[in-house]
Parts: structure tokens; sequence; C-alpha cells
């Protein structure tokens, strides 16, 4: 049985190629984008199976309109696609503030506006699955340059997991994707890299150079595939790491995150009122 998706973002990287799997998979996609001719190549090859909208999704309301047009136009909703994003590279202290807002109204209340959205609309139907699209960053964190970008990521996490437990009841699952590098234009056309001062060559300089000169190994289209797979599952990982060198960031800081709450249980535990004064771990 074909389902129905609404994407964020169509137009290019994850959201596009997403997209075109689950169009080739026989689905039903709601493309949305800033501009929607720029997925009218879509319309003309699948036809039908294609709603193209225009949707800002910094825009709340416009957010409600274009699901329930999907819903509407195709009868349900199945997989809601939270992709749309971009990061702009600059050290914290010298990021303009707006700069910084617009950064995290997109890729933080974007996702939250979407998902809030789509909540009345999946209830209804008795169900449905919501991707968010997340970063490895968004877990590990710590890539000098990217602040508001991490900072919208890790959010998004957090909203997600509050998310899962509320709407659970109403059949509603939720996967967040934490991709690595990958071979889009996410380091390249979407993003602005801001005057690097002397003080900050060795850490953001560092990562603007690595972005511009290291051809990043992630295949889009492949993860798309993987992931049109992993939403038609019956049981759903609550996050799915895509791109080896993602999945080694991230159980390398997991066991970090394991072997630092280990070490310091008894400090922890120590804070409570009926608990014995415990010494500090040896530096």
């Amino acid at each position: 049985m074909s389902s129905t998706w609404f994407i964020t973002g169509s137009s290019r990287g994850f959201g596009r190629a997403l997209a075109l799997a689950a169009l080739r998979a026989g689905d039903r996609v709601a493309a949305t984008a800033r501009d929607p001719q720029q997925v009218s190549d879509l319309v003309e090859e699948f036809g039908a199976q294609v709603l193209p909208l225009a949707l800002d999704v910094t825009d709340a309301a416009a957010a409600a309109t274009t699901l329930a047009a999907t819903r509407d136009a195709f009868g349900r909703v199945d997989v809601v696609v939270n992709n749309a994003g971009y990061a702009n590279l600059a050290p914290i202290e010298t990021t303009a503030e707006d700069d910084f807002r617009r950064q995290f109204e997109t890729n933080f209340w974007g996702v939250h506006n979407v998902s809030k959205a789509a909540i009345p609309i999946l209830r209804a139907q008795g169900g449905g699955t919501v991707v968010q699209f997340s970063s490895v960053g968004g877990r590990v964190g710590g890539t000098p340059g990217l602040g508001s970008y991490q900072a919208a990521k890790f959010g998004i996490d957090g909203l997600t997991r509050v998310l899962a437990t509320e709407t659970a009841p109403f059949g509603i699952r939720y996967l967040v994707v934490e991709p690595g590098g990958f071979a889009t234009d996410w380091a390249g056309a979407s993003m602005d890299v801001g005057t690097v001062p002397d003080e900050y060559r060795s850490t953001v300089g560092a990562v603007a150079e690595r972005l511009r000169s290291s051809p990043a190994a992630g295949d889009p289209d492949r993860a798309a595939e993987i992931l049109v797979r992993t939403v038609g599952r019956e049981r759903l990982p609550s996050h799915l790491v895509i791109g080896a060198g993602a999945a080694r960031l991230a159980i390398a800081y997991s066991e970090q995150q394991i072997a630092e709450a280990t070490a310091w249980e008894a400090v922890s535990a120590s804070a409570d009122f009926a608990a014995p004064r415990v010494e500090l771990p040896s530096d």
C-alpha cells in the first residue's frame, strides 16, 4: 500500500533525494519548497504523484495550510519529514545576532511549526510517522563555527523526545536522523562562511578549510533509499545515524559519556540528603 509523504526543503539535498526515493517506491509526495517551481521537474516526471507546495517553514500558519492541503489532495498524510535547514559558519563571538537567530528560526522553529501543525492531522487519522533531520553534530556537538546550527539540532532532539511521549497514544512515531558528511550543497552554495578572525584560525578556520577541501563520503541517494525502507518498518528506531564516519563518532561519544557518568556516579549520588560525602575522582 502506498504512502503519502510531506517533505520540507524538497528542492535540493536530502529533501530532493528523499522525494525521489519515495516517488520511485510508488508513494505520493507533497514536495514543499520556498519556490515550488524548483520541484516542477518532479511533477513532469511523476505527474499526479507529486503535489508541489510553497512553504517557508518559519511561517507557522503556512505550515498548517500546506499540511491540510496535502491531506485534502491525497486523503491522508502518512510521513512528515522536517528536512529544511541550513548553516552559516562563523565564531559565536563574531556572528551577527540576526544571522544566529535566522538560522535558529529555520532550523529549530521550522521543525516545531511543522511538527505541531501535523499532530491534529495525524491524530485524527490514527497515527503516522514524523522524520526529523538533525545531524551527528546534534548528538556529539562541538563543531567550531556551527553554534546556531548545532544548538538548533540539539533542540530538535529534545523537542522530539517530548513529542514522542506526548503523542504516543495517538499512534504517532518519530525518527531523528543524524547524518554525517554527505554530498549535498549544505557546505556549498547554502552556507555563508564569515570572516574568521586570527584568534579562531585554528578552530573555526580549520573547519572552514576542511569543508572546502574534503569531499563528503555520504551518498544522499543511498541514504534516502535507506530511510524509505526504514520508515516502512513496523519497529522504528528512535534515532538513525547515517554515514560510516558519523556512526563511529556517535559510538565513541556514547562510550565517553558512559565512562564519564560512571567515574562520577558516586559524586552524583552524594548530592542527596541522606548520602555520605565522597571525594572527587582524582585528576
